[in-house]
């Protein structure tokens, strides 16, 4: 396994900087024969000094050592110099190839696996320097060991005996780094997440979008507490490596120099009865010294060498990590959509071990509808529109495309034909110009259609007030130019940030699909009036998915679908659904009374069901809000879609411009006026007894009707009670 990791690392590196490498391995070569010359030129003067020779005799092996000695005074600088540019120009190439392939995971679950996050944190804290310091810590063994060939060749001609004790001593340290080498790789993969945990709560104390909840709730010492127990954690087991490792080098740098005295006592001993020069002492004793400290080096570098490949293994498992979701060999073009999106049968769950999201949707969405998905929350709404997205497949089921299944496309071409807005949509911090342009960088370039896509998502005007307009900086956390070093960028408030999301949409153009996953849910009424008006004009007549918690959003939509359990509960217009009684009518009631007056939501919710957790509650016997009895019929008699005659006008004022005592019949938000608008010549709200007569029959009782629930709860009509929605 090493040693294929190992030449995954050269090539790799080799592939980086070719010329620094080759540089570096040259240098090395260079340096690792130093030594060894350094020691011959030392016994060939010594001996030279002995026996009295002739001066020209000495000055060539002086000047050769003098070489030498200039080499190697000035090799260790070139040699940093290119280790250190080579390892720059391998670490740039490595995360070029880590965050491509991360780039390219087609779906999301991968980031949900916290066995993958950990590996990944590795791979992008260590692979550069792991590759790096495999590939140099090689090249240091290599240059080792051809110094301590050298060396020990030196010694076998003076006692071969000496030479293998010599060798003897220097192999426990070998094996000492390497367990050490092994256990340290370790503890980096098992500290991990301590060190992600760390990283996330020191992300919470310098994080600004953190900061005011952290000092109102007053947590700071608390996560700052987490963060640093994490920290322990870690440093707790690099503490015990560190302590193996005191104990087995001091241990094995003990038994070196116990062979090394021992060697140099010999020496003496040999030189006092004349078996050896005084050249071949000093040669001995220089040739020692300099094993030892070689041993100790290539030990050390053999060590690293072994983390790095351990930990390089991190770094080539992110790079050949299998699909997270299958491609097809030859993906089918992705056709403009002419039929209709269809959900068959489709269940899903994010793993084995979590329950099902989604059991068994059935669903059709044809082509140029707007489809409304609404439900409590958790029941499976965004995970639709997941599937749609193809960030995941269905665990069952399919996903068709005008009858082709979305496994056979490749995932890029479909998204290209999706337009989408979510709710948790990323605030870039880049310029206002980037934000919109990331949206399709094909037209980023192109000032005119930047502006316009900001015009019609209503950023425009308050991007027209930065100080430095479209080139103005979305963040505070980067210095800006100028000689303080302060930032010069803004930060937008949260509707803003959702109009620039809006407008990377609009950037995009029309789609085949738009998916608007709470694109509004940042906004204020007025903006979410405005925003929800140019979202219809841009979805007119394009196949559009609607999230939205709000059901005023979605109330318009072709097809509404309330998802509760995994399956869809209920699916029809929203009259249909009123009609019905069911779960939507009993939402759409709830939402509706927060807009009547506190004794009316009383009342109504009531009648829908909902008496708990309410304020107060109406009496029963208490007055009308202002209105006399009524004999109005409904104009048309539809029994979802009634409206008394007395209806409020499609363009009347502003709610804040009304009569007090005009009360609306749905209480939607401003964007929400009854279809069937009063006609013209209707009395006004707070007239009394009415006789206008229906188109289709003529007066009513003024009682409770039967024809059938409103679409929202009515305000009281007459002293003799009220018109409600019915429950079957």
């Amino acid at each position: 396994m090493l040693p294929r990791t190992y030449l995954s690392a050269v090539t790799l590196a080799w592939r980086a900087a070719p010329f620094l490498i080759g540089a570096y391995l040259l240098v090395s070569v260079v340096e690792a024969a130093l030594p060894v010359a350094t020691v011959w030129l030392v016994r060939v003067i010594v001996n030279g000094l002995v026996s009295r020779a002739p001066l020209p005799t000495l000055l060539t092996p002086a000047t050769l050592l003098a070489a030498a000695g200039l080499l190697a005074a000035f090799t260790p600088q070139i040699t940093r110099l290119l280790r250190a540019d080579s390892q720059r120009a391998v670490e740039y190439f490595t995360v070029e190839r880590l965050y491509q392939r991360v780039g390219n995971l087609v779906g999301l679950a991968r980031f949900e696996d916290p066995r993958f996050l950990d590996r990944l944190g590795l791979a992008k804290g260590i692979g550069g320097d792991s590759c790096g310091n495999a590939v140099y810590g090689s090249l240091g063994v290599a240059r080792g060991v051809l110094t301590i060939t050298g060396l020990l060749s030196s010694l076998f001609l003076l006692s071969p005996v000496l030479t293998a004790a010599v060798l003897l001593s220097g192999l426990p340290a070998f094996a000492g780094e390497y367990l050490i080498s092994r256990q340290r790789a370790n503890t980096f993969w098992k500290t991990s997440s301590a060190q992600r945990r760390e990283l996330f709560y020191s992300g919470l104390l310098a994080s600004v979008d953190a900061a005011k909840e952290i000092r109102i709730l007053g947590i700071g010492a608390y996560l700052r507490a987490k963060m640093l127990d994490e920290r322990r954690l870690a440093d707790a087991a690099r503490r015990r490596v560190d302590r193996r490792e005191t104990l087995v080098q001091t241990t094995l740098g003990t038994l070196a120099a116990v062979v090394a005295a021992a060697a140099i006592i010999w020496s003496v001993a040999r030189a006092a009865g004349g078996r050896l020069s005084v050249g071949d002492v000093s040669m001995l004793i220089g040739a020692i010294a300099a094993f030892q400290g070689a041993v100790g080096s290539v030990a050390l570098q053999f060590g690293l060498t072994n983390q790095s490949l351990l930990l390089f293994q991190h770094y080539l498992s992110i790079l050949n990590e299998p699909r997270d979701l299958p491609e097809p060999a030859r993906p089918r073009p992705v056709p403009p959509l002419r039929d209709a999106i269809e959900f068959r049968d489709v269940w899903f769950r994010y793993s084995e071990q979590q329950r099902w999201i989604l059991r068994g949707v059935n669903l059709r969405i044809p082509r140029g509808t707007a489809v409304g998905l609404v439900g409590l929350n958790g029941e499976g709404k965004s995970t639709l529109v997941k599937l749609l997205c193809r960030f995941y497949d269905p665990s069952r089921g399919a996903i068709l495309w005008d009858g082709i299944d979305l496994r056979h496309f490749s995932a890029e071409d479909l998204r290209a034909r999706i337009g989408a807005v979510f709710q948790d949509s990323v605030r870039y911090e880049l310029t206002v110009r980037e934000n919109i342009g990331l949206g399709d960088l094909d037209r980023a370039a192109d000032r005119t259609r930047v502006e316009a896509a900001a015009v019609r998502a209503g950023a425009h005007d308050f991007v027209m007030a930065l100080p430095q307009r479209y080139d103005t900086l979305l963040s505070r956390t980067f210095p800006g130019d100028d000689e303080t070093g302060q930032s010069s960028g803004v930060d937008l408030s949260g509707g803003m940030w959702q109009r620039i999301a809006l407008a990377r949409v609009f950037l995009r153009g029309r789609r085949d699909l738009m998916i608007l996953d709470e694109a509004a849910s940042g906004l204020d009424a007025v903006a979410e009036h405005e925003i929800n008006a140019k979202i219809r004009s841009q979805r007119e007549g394009v196949t559009s998915v609607i999230v939205s918690h709000r059901l005023g959003t979605v109330r318009d939509a072709d097809l509404i679908v309330y998802i509760a359990d995994g399956v869809v509960a209920e699916k029809g217009t929203h009259e249909d659904l009123v009609r019905l009684g069911g779960r939507y009518a009993e939402a759409f009631t709830v939402q509706a009374a927060g807009y009547q007056p506190a004794s009316y939501q009383a009342a109504s919710c009531q009648e829908a069901g909902y008496q708990e957790g309410l304020a107060e509650a109406r009496p029963p016997d208490a007055k009308p809000l202002d209105a006399g009895p009524t004999n109005a019929k409904p104009t048309n008699a539809e029994p979802f879609n009634a409206r008394p005659t007395n209806a409020e006008p499609l363009d009347a004022e502003p709610l804040d411009a009304r009569p007090t005592n005009a009360e609306p019949l749905d209480a939607e938000p401003f964007d929400a006026r009854p279809t069937n608008a009063r006609p013209t010549n209707a009395e006004p709200l707070d007239a009394g007894p009415t006789n206008a007569r229906p188109t289709d029959g003529g007066p009513t009782d003024g009682g409770p009707t039967d024809t059938g629930p409103l679409d929202a709860p009515a305000p009281l009509v007459g002293g003799h009670g009220r018109q409600r929605v019915r429950h079957p």
